[in-house]
């Protein structure tokens, strides 16, 4: 006789259940970004792809999970996220640990992004600041410092916003007060920004407006 299949433990059971309510409330926080947040990213694309036509930068940074958010985005941008188009100048502040860990050392743990951005940023670059909270105390002392030297700052976060929005010029707050949540809408949005600025410089070199 053929064997009956076996039942699946409750702990595996439970597992799968916990695991289709985090797809549930990913799915439910992505339904609820707002029309106003998209007008937002869309200004966004439209500051960048101007940027990026005066010779100008995108430098991004952020703590934790929102470091490796900056980085995966400023990757998307130098290679490529769908389309054969050239390299764009974007970096991310969180990869070089030596002046990070200098910065540190010697000075404050607040001013690794701002000492670098002293370094890189100049007026006209895009500089975008990651934080789910919206109070990243080195995350906000960047901006600021970013912010004086004449670039163009765009934040980063959640519902709660912090005071991340009086340290920019705009600020993007994805409808959650979920780290976890925040981020992964973090990563679609980022996606939809980098395929929209594909879209934007590929037509310019078409010769479309």
């Amino acid at each position: 006789s053929r064997s009956q299949p076996r039942a699946r433990r409750p702990d595996r059971v439970q597992s799968i259940e916990k695991a289709r309510q985090q797809i549930e409330s990913a799915r439910d926080t992505l339904e609820r970004i707002p029309s106003s947040l998209l007008e937002k990213l869309a200004a966004v694309v439209d500051r960048a792809a101007a940027a990026l036509s005066r010779g100008g930068k995108i430098l991004l940074f952020g703590n934790g999970g929102s470091a490796a958010d900056a980085q995966h985005l400023a990757g998307e941008l130098v290679h490529r996220l769908n389309r054969r188009r050239r390299a764009l100048p974007a970096m991310a502040l969180t990869g070089n640990l030596s002046a990070i860990t200098a910065i540190a050392n010697d000075d404050s743990f607040e001013d690794v992004f701002a000492r670098q951005l002293e370094a890189w940023a100049e007026p006209g670059d895009i500089v975008i600041g990651i934080s789910t909270s919206g109070e990243s105390r080195n995350v906000l002392r960047g901006l600021r410092r970013a912010r004086s030297l004449g670039a163009y700052t765009i934040g980063w976060t959640g519902a709660k916003g912090g005071r991340l929005g009086r340290a920019t010029d705009l600020l993007l707050q994805f409808p959650s007060s979920d780290t976890q949540r925040i981020q992964e809408a973090y990563l679609v949005l980022g996606h939809i920004f980098c395929d929209l600025l594909e879209e934007r410089i590929m037509a310019r070199r078409r010769g479309r407006p």
